[in-house]
C-alpha cells in the first residue's frame, strides 16, 4: 500500500471515531445478546450502549434461566448460535467450555439443557461487551425498568421506574415474550403455578402423588412434564388445551438446499413490495418439492389435517419417521422460519387470517419440534397410562375442597394441582412492557399491529406508524410477531439483530455526511 493511500485509510478511520452513536436496549434476554453480537462484529462508530432490565441474572431470558438438566432446547447447535453468518458458534463454545453433550440417540445431535445455552448467552454478552469496549464503546447494564419513551429533538428520551432519564440516539426494544396468560384469573390460588420457569423453583413443591394437570401442550408444557419425570413424580399427568396439539418430533438433521423458496427470491418480491398471493406462495413450495423429488401430498396432510389422529398417536407416528429419507417436512422447517418475516408483510389481510385462523398451529408444532428422545419419554408415560393429552378445554374452576375442575369438549377433569404453561396472549407485550408501549403508542411513535405486537417495517424493524417508519425506534423479538410472523427462533433473532445493526450504523452515517458533526460521549 502506497503512503497516501495509507494516510487515505488512517484519516477515514480517525472521522470514523470522531462520530459517536447512543443506543438504548430495553431488555437483557436471548435478543439482546444477538444484537450485541452483531453490533461488537460491525464495522462502527463508536459510541454508548445502555440495556436496561431489572433481572438479577442478564442476557438468559426467561427460558434459559439456571433450571434442571431435564429442560433441554429443542434445537440443535447449528440453529442456535448467536453469531450472524457463523452457525458453529455455539458449537465452538461448547467444546471450549468443556461442555460435554451425549448425542440424542435417534438424531446423533445433542440437545443441550437451557441452562447450559442460559450460560452460553451470557458469555456471549461478556465477550461481545468486551470487544466493544475495547473499540472505544461505553457500555452499561441499568438494571431497572423502563416506564416510558418520548421522541424529543431527534432522540428517544427514556423514563425509568428510578425517575431517571436517558436520552439515545437509537432505541431497541428486546422486551421478550412475557409469561403465561391468566386465562382463568387464578393467580394466587392454592395449588395453581402462574409460570413454571424456573422447573427448579416450581415443581418440587409438588407432591409427588398429586394429579398435575398442565394448562397448554406446547414446549411449555412439555418441558413441564419432563421436569415432573426427572424428580420422580409418580401421579397422573394431563395435558389439557383448546386443541391438543404436540410439538412435532424433530427428524435426523439434513442440509437441505432450497432451490426456489428461497430467501433471496422473497426478500427480492418484499423489495419491490408487491402484493403476493398466498397461492403463489403454495404454489413456490409445490416446485419446491417436485423439483426435490419431495412427497408433497405427505408434507400438505400433516398441515392441512392436523386432527386427523389423536396428539399420542400422531407422536408415534412421528416418532417412526425420524429417519424419514423424504425431506419435505425438513423443507418446511427451514423455510418458513428463513421466509417468514419477508413473506409475511406481502401477505393481504385475509390471507394472513387465512393461515393464522386454520394453520398456525400445524406450522408452529411443525417448525417448533421436540427431540427424539423427549417423544420417547412422553409416549412411555402414556403407555404407563401416567400421561394422558385432553383437548376441547373451555373452562376450569376451584373445587371447594381444594384443587381444580377442568372442563372439556369431552369430559370433566379433577386435578390437585394446576400448572399454567399457555401461551403468551396474543398481543405479545410482556406486563413488564406495558407502561412502555403505551407511552409510545399515545405519543404517535408506535402503533398496536392487528395480529399482535407493535407494527414493524420489514427490512429494518423500524416501528412504524401508518406505514411511516420511525428512524430511532426499533422492535426484536416477539413484539414483532404481527409484523414478521417468525420472529421468536434464535435465527430469526440473530438475522433482525445484524438487520437493525445495519439500519442504524446506515442512518447514523447519513445523518452525519447531510449535518456533519463532533461530538464528545454523552
Amino acid at each position: 500500500m502506497s503512503r497516501s493511500a495509507g494516510g487515505t485509510v488512517a484519516t477515514r478511520r480517525r472521522a470514523r471515531l470522531l462520530r459517536t452513536m447512543d443506543i438504548g436496549i430495553v431488555g437483557a434476554g436471548a435478543a439482546a445478546v444477538c444484537l450485541l453480537d452483531a453490533l461488537s462484529q460491525a464495522d462502527s462508530p463508536v459510541g454508548r450502549v445502555t440495556v436496561f432490565d431489572p433481572v438479577a441474572r442478564p442476557w438468559r431470558g426467561r427460558p434459559y434461566a439456571t433450571d434442571v438438566p431435564a429442560a433441554r432446547v429443542n434445537a440443535v447447535p447449528r440453529e442456535m448460535s448467536i453469531r450472524h453468518g457463523d452457525p458453529d458458534h455455539f458449537a465452538r463454545w461448547l467444546r471450549q467450555s468443556g461442555h460435554l453433550v451425549a448425542p440424542d440417540p435417534w438424531t446423533g445431535t445433542p440437545f443441550v439443557a437451557r441452562a447450559v445455552y442460559g450460560d452460553y448467552l451470557a458469555d456471549s454478552a461478556a465477550a461481545a461487551i468486551a470487544r466493544l469496549r475495547e473499540r472505544g464503546w461505553q457500555v452499561a447494564l441499568e438494571r431497572t425498568v423502563v416506564t416510558a419513551a418520548v421522541l424529543a429533538d431527534e432522540r428517544v428520551v427514556l423514563r425509568t421506574a428510578k425517575g431517571r432519564h436517558h436520552a439515545a440516539d437509537y432505541t431497541v426494544l428486546c422486551v421478550g415474550v412475557g409469561r403465561p396468560h391468566d386465562s382463568y384469573a387464578l393467580r394466587g390460588r392454592p395449588g395453581f403455578v402462574a409460570d413454571p420457569y424456573p422447573l427448579a423453583r416450581s415443581l418440587p413443591a409438588i407432591h409427588p402423588e398429586a394429579h398435575v394437570a398442565v394448562l397448554g401442550s406446547g414446549l411449555t408444557a412439555v418441558d413441564t412434564v419432563l421436569g415432573l419425570t426427572a424428580q420422580g413424580h409418580q401421579g397422573p399427568i394431563s395435558l389439557v388445551s383448546r386443541h391438543g396439539v404436540l410439538p412435532a418430533v424433530r427428524q435426523r438433521p439434513v442440509d437441505v438446499e432450497l432451490r426456489h423458496f428461497t430467501p433471496e427470491r422473497l426478500r427480492a418480491w418484499a423489495r419491490r413490495g408487491d402484493p403476493v398471493p398466498l397461492a403463489r406462495l403454495v404454489d413456490l413450495m409445490r416446485r419446491e418439492l417436485a423439483d426435490g423429488g419431495h412427497d408433497e401430498p405427505r408434507l400438505a396432510e400433516e398441515i392441512f389435517d392436523l386432527g386427523r389422529q389423536g396428539p399420542v398417536d400422531r407422536l408415534r407416528r412421528q416418532l417412526t419417521e425420524v429417519d424419514d429419507p423424504d425431506l419435505g417436512l425438513r423443507v418446511l422447517q427451514r423455510a418458513v422460519p428463513e421466509t417468514g418475516p419477508d413473506v409475511w408483510p406481502l401477505l393481504s389481510a385475509a390471507d394472513r387470517t387465512h393461515i393464522l385462523t386454520h394453520h398456525y398451529r400445524a406450522l408452529m408444532s411443525l417448525c417448533c419440534p421436540m427431540p427424539p428422545s423427549t417423544a420417547v419419554t412422553l409416549l412411555a408415560l402414556a403407555d404407563a397410562g401416567q400421561l394422558r393429552v385432553r383437548s376441547g378445554l373451555h373452562g376450569v374452576r376451584q373445587r371447594a375442597g381444594g384443587g381444580f375442575t377442568l372442563a372439556t369438549a369431552h369430559e370433566d377433569l379433577s386435578c390437585d394441582t394446576l400448572v399454567n404453561a399457555v401461551s403468551p396472549p396474543a398481543h405479545r407485550i410482556p406486563v413488564q412492557a406495558r407502561a412502555l408501549v403505551a407511552s409510545l403508542v399515545a405519543a404517535g411513535a408506535a402503533a398496536a399491529h392487528p395480529h399482535g405486537g407493535l407494527a414493524v417495517e420489514r427490512a429494518t424493524s423500524r416501528l412504524t406508524v401508518e406505514g411511516r417508519p420511525s428512524t430511532r425506534l426499533h422492535a426484536l423479538g416477539d413484539l414483532a410477531a404481527g409484523s414478521l410472523f417468525f420472529t421468536f427462533g434464535i435465527p430469526s433473532l440473530v438475522d433482525r439483530g445484524a438487520d437493525i445493526t445495519q439500519a442504524m450504523i446506515t442512518h447514523a452515517e447519513l445523518a452525519d455526511r447531510a449535518s456533519p458533526r463532533v461530538l464528545a460521549l454523552r
